[in-house]
């Protein structure tokens, strides 16, 4: 998601050659993540690029760390509109270390601690980006932690209170609870005052989401959760994000209270294997939540949508949302849980690991594991 970042080339082929950045050292070959066709999990490969200079505006990045989001897993299966046509490099988030400068850029040294947000390209150990499209990583950050804070919590926060207008004493459903987004939106919504949270994730997660602050954690495999919902509050919730789509927009939207909201931004329904379901996607379709502005009239309840994808030219409003991020973390509100870090090499063992929804918060790309940690693989 960026106003078009530099993207990684289409091709390793077309790549200049290596030029010596302003501000930093010489470019070099680099290792990237691309995406090579539209499949399974072998469909991502890691290949040598080399850098070029930062072009005016632009920054250049070392690169630590990368997050991992339902975006790619779409993306693998040529179900995400945003990515640039194949060959091309994914990744909407990073974050790591400032090595050039491009020319007119004022407000960033070299040696800065970053996080980037952008639309595509970022699996890579470095990129060239627009400098509006970084933001500085809070002291005492970690990059596995930076790496996981954008897109989750931009989009929780923009979600649960720019379209949600989250106020004391309200109710929430949180699908997914245990995923980014899903940690990230409970956080959140302890910063309010008596919110009461219903969570869906599997049996063996809800400990983790009891003591992150879920009140209601429900088994969505075993149990039908709107009907659980509404043995504990009949009347149904003030808010629903709703990452699924299909028939449970249908249901989420039924759960409403008047005056409800229901935040729509995201299809994880069309993901049930590895390669592109023809069959889900025609029952996702199929089901998807349909309704005329007359119906809502009588309905007072809100439906929104909401896709960080889509914010490219919205950086001004993107960087509030940042900035009040960054003073949650600073006091202690708030703190981005890392479910595990794999090594570009292993991204097809990341991707199944969020696929199969075995992850309790982000999981994380890294170049290469610190030597500690390979060290520990080996023995």
């Amino acid at each position: 998601m960026s106003a078009e970042p530099t993207p990684a080339p289409a091709a390793p082929e077309q790549l200049p050659g290596p030029v010596p950045p302003k501000g930093g050292g010489a470019a070099a070959e680099h290792r990237a993540l691309v995406l090579t066709g539209f499949g399974g999990y072998d469909k991502l490969k890691v290949q040598k690029r080399r850098g070029a200079e930062p072009r005016p505006g632009e920054v250049s990045v070392s690169v630590r760390a990368c997050g991992l989001n339902f975006a790619e897993v779409m993306a693998r299966q040529g179900l995400y509109d945003r990515l640039p046509p194949l060959p091309a490099c994914p990744g909407m988030e990073c974050a790591g270390t400032i090595r050039a400068l491009g020319d007119g850029v004022r407000d960033r040294q070299v040696g800065d601690k970053v996080m980037v947000l952008a639309r595509s390209g970022l699996w890579q150990e470095v990129v060239n980006v627009p400098a509006s499209h970084t933001f500085p990583i809070p002291e005492g950050m970690s990059f596995e932690e930076a790496a996981a804070l954008l897109v989750n919590y931009i989009t929780a926060y923009m979600v649960l209170f720019d379209f949600g207008n989250l106020r004391p004493n309200q109710s929430v459903l949180i699908h997914m609870a245990a995923g980014g987004v899903g940690t990230a939106a409970i956080q959140l919504c302890k910063t309010v005052e008596n919110v009461t949270i219903f969570g869906t994730a599997s049996a063996s997660k809800h400990d983790f989401l009891r003591e992150s602050g879920v009140t209601h954690p429900i088994d969505y495999r075993t149990m039908d959760y709107a009907e659980e919902i509404r043995k504990i509050s009949p009347k149904g919730v003030d808010i629903v994000l709703d990452p699924l789509g299909g028939s449970d927009t249908s249901k989420a939207f039924n759960l409403l209270k008047p005056m409800g909201k229901i935040i729509i931004y995201g299809a994880a329904n069309l993901i049930t294997g590895q390669k592109r379901s023809l069959v889900a996607m025609a029952k996702t379709w199929w089901n998807q939540f349909c309704i005329n502005a007359l119906q809502l009239l009588s309905q007072n309840k809100a439906v929104c949508g909401y896709h960080l994808g889509y914010m490219d030219e919205e950086m001004e409003l993107v960087g509030s949302v940042v900035s009040k991020l960054a003073n949650l973390y600073t006091e202690g509100k708030i703190k981005p849980r890392i479910d595990s870090v794999w090594p570009f090499e292993q991204v097809g063992d990341a991707m199944r690991q969020m696929q199969e929804k075995k992850n309790i918060g982000k999981v994380i790309l890294v170049p290469e594991l610190p030597k500690e940690e390979s060290k520990k693989g080996e023995n």
